[in-house]
């Protein structure tokens, strides 16, 4: 008999047909809404915190605090709660309600700031100044080490060994960083690629860090080719996917597939993984699927 933990990771890959331009190219979403807390998230926050448990960071009734712009909250309530663990999420204020509901659910606490910098700063301060135990995505080696162990191995494994690139949001850069070093470890040609921001747009789980708050995780070494999606095209393309593939996701994997798309547009052949982040329910109480 299953645990809830058992099922995090193994999720599976669909093939993109009708949205991709080059019959010559397969274009592959791996599905990280299948997890047991919706979203990719879940990977990290089992890893961040189990290895501070084994590590005896952190103990049974030991009160943690981090920053999220919202999946890696709801992750991390499920998970903390499993734990014994009290837990406080600080999330910008543009936060979907979806996203509060759901951490609450799992008992945990919800704080809200003016962005994530202030987030961030907050949680900080906070571990500071109160004792409180910050997991820290931002800088946790825990964090893209998760990808390293599973998200890495799998894509490897369920394409028959075949993947050519690798595409991915990033956001605290967690996922883009294990894949990555797994990937490059098997196979050094594969192309790893990241998503960020164009200037001015804003895409939930996708962000193009102040120099200041750039995650401490991320080597920029280990990212062949950074792609800039615009908010509309990361719109577009999250509600082409849902209408015409059946994928129903949040704005972050659509600005993934926007990459891959065009990606797929440029080659003669090859067999493209993106990152699908989390589930499109999420984001109801918006606009998105307007």
């Amino acid at each position: 008999m299953a645990t809830l933990i058992d099922l995090i990771g193994n999720t599976p890959l669909v093939e993109i047909k009708r949205l991709n331009p080059n019959p010559n190219v397969k274009i592959y979403g791996k599905l990280e809404g299948n997890n047991p807390g919706g979203s990719v998230k879940d990977r990290a926050a089992l890893n961040m915190i189990r290895s501070a448990l084994e590590r005896g960071d952190i103990k049974a009734g030991s009160k943690l605090i981090e920053a999220t712009s919202g999946n890696t909250g709801i992750a991390l309530a499920m998970i903390a709660c499993l734990y014994g663990l009290e837990i406080e999420l600080a999330l910008p204020a543009s936060s979907t309600k979806e996203r509060v509901l759901a951490i609450e659910a799992f008992g945990a606490k919800v704080s809200l700031h003016d962005g994530m910098e202030k987030s961030r700063d907050y949680a900080e301060e906070k571990a500071e100044k109160e004792g409180y135990f910050i997991l820290n995505q931002f800088a946790n080696h825990d964090n893209y080490m998760a990808h390293y162990k599973s998200t890495g191995p799998e894509i490897w494994r369920d394409t028959d060994q075949q993947i050519t690139h690798f595409v991915s949001a990033m956001g605290t850069t967690g996922t883009i960083m294990g894949c990555s070093k797994y990937l490059k470890e098997v196979n050094p040609a594969i192309q790893i690629v990241g998503c960020q921001p164009t200037e001015g747009s804003s895409i939930p789980g996708i962000r193009r860090w102040p120099e200041a708050y750039l995650p401490k995780i991320f080597d920029p070494s280990m990212v062949d080719r950074v792609m800039d999606i615009a908010e509309e095209d990361a719109v577009n393309m999250t509600r082409r996917m849902a209408r015409e593939e059946g994928v129903f996701a949040g704005m972050s994997s659509g600005g993934a597939l926007s990459a891959a798309v065009k990606l797929a547009g440029e080659l003669k052949e090859g067999v493209i993984v993106f990152i699908c982040c989390d589930r499109g329910d999420r984001y109801l109480s918006t606009d998105l699927f307007g």
